[in-house]
């Protein structure tokens, strides 16, 4: 606590006595008056009917203002003015994450564009003739739905084995604060999106049940790329909005299961991203994950 001054009416003469050398000891104290605006004790040493020596002591935590009338500023008001080097980080994020959104909807409509027409064009050189090949439709539907989640089960296995471990030194740019719209993580990305290209084109220019088997595996990668960027990129870390898709409940859970991925309060678990809730149940986190819910929950209001 810090020395304080306040002023009051009395009728005998008081010495002020800073609080650093103040007795550890005093013969007599007694406590006579309590100042509620500013927590101010008056000591009273001794008991003279003429003399008495008080000691104001302040609480740090308040300001250490005369009582002149002026009303403290409250600290939630501090907190809202914006300092100039705030005020350019701000603006310095909302940059990053316009050129990151920018880069995400080229991305994104570019590879729908592509996958669309792709579909198209591959099914009706297929039907050329009026037949339909009906195991190769299906073939291909099928192994696009089996990539897609297979993806999952790969991306955790990379996550913990190759990540985490002989290629951390790409993916630790991903779990320290990031400087710029992008960081060396986002390669990663580009090497799943190779394979995917890779198969999409043979499976595009060659009929035949392998063809097909081939272009539905590169649509499903590409399906669960695009998801992992809107979920894990737009929804977990905020690189960009992603609208309507934030108040899904299941993804807003999958969003707080990955958020405690970066915590590491459980040796890295979750490892994978949809499939996150049910690894954490696994462990026996629930309760931490529905605290990082309602946290999240909180943090969404505001």
């Amino acid at each position: 606590m810090a020395a304080g001054l306040s002023t009051t009416s009395v009728s005998k003469p008081f010495i002020y006595v800073p609080a650093t050398i103040l007795l550890p000891k005093p013969l007599h104290v007694s406590l006579f008056r309590s100042s509620v605006r500013h927590r101010n004790l008056f000591y009273s040493v001794g008991r003279k009917p003429s003399f008495a020596i008080c000691v104001i002591l302040q609480d740090p935590r308040q300001n250490t203002q005369m009582d002149t009338g002026e009303e403290q500023v409250p600290e939630k008001a501090n907190n809202q003015i914006l300092t100039p080097r705030v005020a350019e980080r701000l603006a310095r994020k909302r940059s990053e994450r316009f050129t990151y959104l920018v880069a995400a909807v080229m991305s994104s409509f570019g590879i729908t564009s592509m996958a669309v027409m792709a579909v198209y064009y591959r099914f009706h050189w297929q039907m050329e003739g009026g037949e339909v090949p009906f195991p190769e439709m299906f073939g291909t539907f099928a192994l696009a739905v089996g990539a897609a989640v297979g993806m999952e089960f790969w991306a955790r296995w990379a996550h913990r084995a190759l990540w985490h471990a002989s290629l951390w030194h790409m993916h630790e740019s991903h779990h320290r604060p990031r400087e710029g719209p992008f960081e060396l993580n986002d390669v990663f990305a580009i090497i799943n999106a190779v394979p995917a290209i890779t198969l999409l084109a043979y499976g595009l220019f060659n009929k035949g049940l392998v063809p097909g088997l081939c272009f539905g595996a590169g649509l499903g990668i590409t399906v669960y790329g695009m998801a992992y960027m809107f979920v894990h990129d737009g929804l977990v870390h905020k690189r960009f909005p992603v609208g309507p898709i934030a108040n899904v409940p299941y993804l807003r859970r999958v969003a707080a299961a990955h958020q405690l991925h970066h915590s590491d309060k459980f040796e890295g678990v979750p490892y994978g991203l949809f499939l996150g809730p049910k690894e954490l149940e696994e462990v026996g986190a629930m309760e931490e994950l529905e605290k990082e819910i309602n946290r999240r929950s909180r943090s969404y209001k505001g």
